[in-house]
């Protein structure tokens, strides 16, 4: 497996899309800080191949395929193998709930010459080859077919993840041997042993089976076959005698039924002339007719006679005034008296509301000439006020003045100056202005007052007077309607003669319901009468219609009794006949049925003589009979014949299964895992033991060197008088030395040795060479560079070491920032 080129979008550290191209490169590193991302490109190959990673183990599992908040991962690899080139792709989606699944994988085939950077062009997975698996259940078989190697022999040959590059040195015999096996296909010979055992166990049942079904066919020879053909004639013999002998016995049979149908025909005729008889009540029904229907006529006079008397009281009801109208006066009447008194009280109240709205009038008037007064007071009081303070300032001035001064406010001369006041005038006058002014604020709310209850007056007398008035109209109103009324005590007389009227009616009515309703009875009772005459005519019509084929005599539908009796005396006499002609269809009948019985005696003689049990008496049986011994003597026959041919083929088929059994089991002694495979197997590990050997060598300054014992590995020390030691003695650099060797070797040796497609194309180290000194470090530096000059197979290494980086010519630098991990190609 050789890769060409890694697609990576949201798996691990790498969110954005990151795209390795491989091609051209058989010498790579991938660089950079710890924990930037350089192993998860190796995991990137391993999880689009096989969908798991060395580093993951099994506690998450493919939830660690996903970048931190991603929901989806995607990984597509490019490779080559054995001269084709695939790609697989893996897509991881995270749903709603948290869970992590696989949602889609494939492998493909693609065509030859296909350039890889067409896929940045958008292609269609259809434009991408052949489809080898379409799911993750198919994916396991197609990588294993296209790559040649299982997920654990992967991780072990070709790419080497950080803390397992020693797994195949330290590995048990049992495990080393089976990566072995797969390697160089060896299981193909396990395959083949197991398939030859399989075959030659499926003889050896083949053969039980063949012995057994040959047991059971030990009755199908010769002499047999003779035997059924001869019961098969004489069977056939047996069939033409009771063709020849059953016509006759099917024209005595004919005979036989035409006189047993003639016997049934006249019992069924006496059957139902014993049937015909009148009903029990038959007497009764005219009787009751004619009283339901007298019953009906007097009932029906009965309600013309109430209809009538109710009709004329309707009629002198009618005449009579209306009860509605006389009501309606009587409570006009009623509400003009109420309304009177009313009118009178309201008229009253008027009066006395006029006469206080003229005494508020007159006190409001009062009340304003007050208030004027008050006012003029008021002006009054603030002229004083002022000329108070006007005497105030001058005084004032005056204290400061000698007679000649000039006055401060005409600029003359002051001959002689005025005493001085003995007090302030504006204190008095303040005083007064305010009195004045509570006696006008008092006046304005006695008007306010006087006001407002004039105003209240006036909406009230305003009231009453609608009031008076609207009683006025509705009296003249009821006035104009009572004009023409007879008074209060004439409309309660003629109401008082309506009730009465009006009681004979309703009287009236019920007794028209109820004559009405006796009618309805004496009506059901007729129906029901003339419904016994009609049933008694249908039983009469049924019994007539039972015997119509006989003849019976026309009926006078007039007199259901008389009908009754003439049929009854017609039967009477045709049953006599009837039983007369009987005694000789009966006699008729068993000397038909005799002849049968001696035809049909001698046809099961027929089957006497030829030691068959004797079917039923009816032709048919003697057929049905006849042609099923021909049957089974036939079935019988082809039965033997078939098993005596099964027979002779099954003892050529026991012959072949012999051979295919000893050859089998002769290849399977062969081909055991402790002979044949054994022997391969320590071949190919002394093989790759040597060439391991030669490469330590080579790194160690010929210090050590690989050998195997029994399958287990161990290190001579040439430095140490050529001590033997355990490989899980060496130190970390040796250890490193060591395993690096015997990978090279793999990669080296083993590609040529491989009879499967798990040639060894590439070869990936992630592990840490920073534990080796310089000069171990030059010398593995070297070794590598000579084992990708050979250009067979892609060399690559995981490092942080700069001095082994830049002895490779292509570097792939990882570098990763707070969002994504990135790659860039530096060097060739």
């Amino acid at each position: 497996m050789r890769p060409v080129r890694l697609d990576m979008a949201g798996f691990t550290v790498f969110r954005d899309e990151t795209t390795i191209d491989f091609t051209d490169t058989d010498f790579f590193a991938l660089i950079g800080p710890t924990g930037s991302g350089k192993s998860t490109v190796l995991d990137a190959i391993c999880f689009a191949l096989y969908g798991q990673v060395p580093r993951w183990g099994t506690s998450r599992g493919i939830a660690n395929a996903l970048a931190p908040s991603a929901s989806e991962a995607r990984v597509r690899l490019v490779f080559e193998s054995a001269g084709a080139r695939y790609v697989a792709t893996r897509v991881v989606r995270r749903d709603g709930k948290g869970r992590v699944s696989t949602s889609g994988a494939g492998l493909q085939l693609m065509p030859a010459g296909f350039d890889p950077t067409k896929l940045d062009t958008g292609m269609t997975p259809d434009d991408l080859g052949e489809v080898l698996a379409g799911t993750p259940a198919e994916m396991d078989q197609a990588v294993l077919e296209a790559v040649g190697l299982p997920y654990e022999q992967f991780t072990s040959c070709v790419v080497l993840p950080q803390g397992q590059f020693a797994d195949f040195l330290h590995a048990k015999p049992a495990t080393r041997q089976q990566i072995l096996v797969n390697l160089l296909g060896l299981d193909v010979y396990e395959t083949i042993q197991k398939q030859a055992s399989t075959r030659a166990t499926q003889a050896e049942a083949r053969l039980g089976t063949v012995d057994q079904v040959l047991k059971g066919l030990a009755d199908a020879d010769d002499e047999a076959v003779s035997a059924a053909a001869e019961r098969l004639e004489a069977a056939r013999d047996l069939a033409k005698a009771v063709d020849a002998a059953v016509p006759e016995l099917l024209e005595a049979q004919r005979d036989a039924d035409a006189a047993r149908a003639s016997l049934a025909d006249i019992d069924t005729d006496l059957k139902r002339l014993a049937g015909l008889a009148p009903p029990g009540d038959l007497a009764g029904v005219a009787g009751a007719v004619a009283t339901a229907r007298t019953a009906l006529a007097g009932a029906v006079a009965a309600v013309a006679e109430a209809e009538e008397r109710e009709e004329k009281v309707r009629g002198e009801l009618a005449g009579a005034s209306d009860a509605a109208a006389l009501r309606l006066l009587l409570e006009a009447h009623a509400e003009h008296d109420k309304l009177s008194g009313q009118a009178s009280a309201l008229a009253d109240a008027v009066s006395g509301a006029g006469r206080e709205h003229a005494a508020a009038l007159r006190a409001l008037e009062q009340a304003r000439e007050v208030e004027a007064h008050a006012i003029e007071h008021l002006e009054q009081a603030r002229r004083a006020y002022q000329d108070a303070q006007t005497a105030d300032r001058a005084a004032a001035l005056r204290a400061h003045l000698e007679a000649g001064d000039e006055c401060p406010v005409c600029a003359q001369p002051v001959p002689v100056v005025p005493p001085m006041p003995a007090g302030s005038a504006v204190t008095a006058a303040e005083a007064a202005g305010k009195a004045a002014r509570a006696a006008a604020e008092a006046a304005q709310r006695q008007v306010a007052s006087r006001d407002k209850a004039l105003r209240e007056l006036d909406r009230t007398l305003e009231r009453a007077r609608a009031q008076h008035d609207q009683l006025t109209g509705r009296l003249a109103e009821l006035a104009a309607r009572l004009t023409e009324s007879p008074g209060p005590d004439a409309l309660r007389r003629e109401l008082k003669a309506l009730a009465a009227m009006q009681a004979r009616l309703d009287e009236a009515g019920t007794a028209v319901r109820a004559a009405r309703e006796a009618q309805r009875r004496a009506q059901a009772g007729a129906d029901a009468a003339d419904e016994r005459v009609r049933a008694a005519w249908r039983e009469f019509d049924r019994a007539r219609d039972q015997v119509a084929a006989l003849a019976p005599p026309a009926a006078d539908r007039d007199d259901v009794v008389a009908a009754w009796a003439t049929l009854a005396a017609w039967a009477s006499e045709l049953a006599s006949e009837q039983r007369q002609r009987r005694d000789g269809a009966l006699a008729g009948a068993q000397e038909a049925q005799d002849t049968v019985g001696a035809l049909a005696a001698r046809i099961a003689g027929l089957f006497v003589d030829a030691g068959l049990t004797v079917p039923g008496t009816g032709s048919a049986d003697f057929l049905r009979a006849a042609a099923v011994a021909v049957e089974r003597a036939e079935g019988a026959h082809q039965r033997l014949a078939e098993r005596h041919a099964q027979a002779s083929e099954l003892r050529e088929q026991r012959a072949g299964h012999e051979r295919t059994s000893q050859v089998a089991k002769t290849l399977a002694g062969h081909l055991r895992a402790n002979n044949f495979e054994r022997w391969l197997l320590e071949e190919a590990l002394d093989l790759l033991v040597d060439g391991a050997s030669g490469i330590l060598r080579e790194l160690s300054s010929g210090q050590y060197e690989l050998v195997h014992d029994k399958g287990d590995f161990y290190v001579v020390d040439h430095h140490d008088a050529g001590l033997r030691r355990g490989v899980r003695t060496l130190s970390g650099g040796e250890t490193f030395q060591a395993s690096l060797a015997l990978a090279l070797a793999l990669s080296e040796q083993l590609a040529g040795m491989s009879t499967t497609a798990a040639s060894l194309e590439s070869i990936v180290l992630d592990e840490g060479f920073g534990t080796l000194d310089a000069a171990t470090l030059d010398t593995v530096a070297a070794t590598l560079e000579n084992l990708a000059a050979r250009g067979d197979r892609m060399v690559g290494v995981v490092t942080h070491v700069s001095a082994l980086a830049e002895r490779v010519p292509v570097r792939f630098e990882v570098r990763k920032d707070a969002r994504s991990a990135r790659v860039e190609r530096v060097g060739l």
